[in-house]
């Protein structure tokens, strides 16, 4: 019997050295560096964009070291289901789809869809109608790309692994045009890069489509986490912290309305 609590006493000390150690490891942030002006990777290798310093913002707030991985965009589920990111912070919209497969922090911010075409295109923007029949290019895996295969008729949709591959794509005229969030494709069009293309028209968000803003993905279950970084983000907006970080990159409130 003695013996017996002795092997157990061992073992409970076993597994709170493990669990403080666990306690201990840097949070892994599941990352894409291909999203500006969210998140990007620099011709140097260095990442930045609003997705990063708001991370690195909220991880401070947190009082937990972060540690960014790169990940291409559909392999991120998979991989925080999988244990080898802890949570995504990549512009992930929640979505009811999402939801059944991770859980999701409160929104970080949420602006609307758009699309955007050539600058001699004819088309008007007065209605999705005006789009049937034509090339349509999106990221895939996204709140947008589920938007134009459901809710504009008759296209031949176009999905890309990145933003770069419809952009070059609409500039050599291969696409007729895009969707994708106004803000990542009104500062594209602002760019020397994206000079070739305008903005047609804003899309009215369809909440069962494109959700209730970006959140931070965790593994399902994990709602601890998703707690701290929701409890993180109302604090950097309590504080200015967030408005600070928004002032950086944007002339307006992304985070939308309360």
């Amino acid at each position: 019997m003695k013996f017996t609590k002795t092997i157990l006493a061992a073992a409970s000390l076993l597994a709170a050295a493990s669990l403080s150690a666990q306690a201990g490891d840097p949070v892994r942030i599941g990352i894409d560096g291909a999203y500006p002006p969210f998140n990007q990777l620099t011709s140097d290798g260095k990442l930045i964009g609003f997705d990063v310093d708001i991370t690195n913002a909220l991880c401070a707030e947190m009082k937990v070291e972060c540690k960014f991985v790169m990940q291409d965009w559909d392999g991120m589920i998979p991989a925080v289901m999988a244990g080898k990111i802890d949570a995504i912070v990549a512009s992930m919209s929640i979505t009811e789809d999402r939801l059944k497969k991770v859980d999701f922090s409160k929104k970080y911010y949420n602006t609307p869809s758009a699309i955007a075409v050539m600058k001699d295109s004819e088309l008007k923007g007065e209605s999705l109608d005006e789009l049937k029949g034509l090339s349509i290019g999106a990221q895939v895996s996204t709140t947008h790309a589920d938007f134009a295969e459901k809710k504009i008729a008759d296209i031949d949709l176009h999905l890309y692994p990145t933003p770069d591959e419809y952009k070059l794509d609409l500039e050599s005229g291969r696409l007729d045009g895009v969707v994708d969030d106004i803000v990542v494709l009104s500062e594209w069009v602002k760019s020397e890069e994206g000079a070739c293309c305008k903005i047609l028209m804003p899309i009215k968000p369809v909440p069962e489509i494109h959700g209730n803003g970006a959140g931070i993905a965790v593994k399902k279950g994990n709602k601890e986490l998703a707690d701290k970084f929701s409890a993180a983000i109302a604090a950097l907006r309590a504080n200015g912290k967030y408005q600070e970080i928004n002032a950086k990159y944007f002339d307006f409130d992304v985070y939308g309305g309360e």
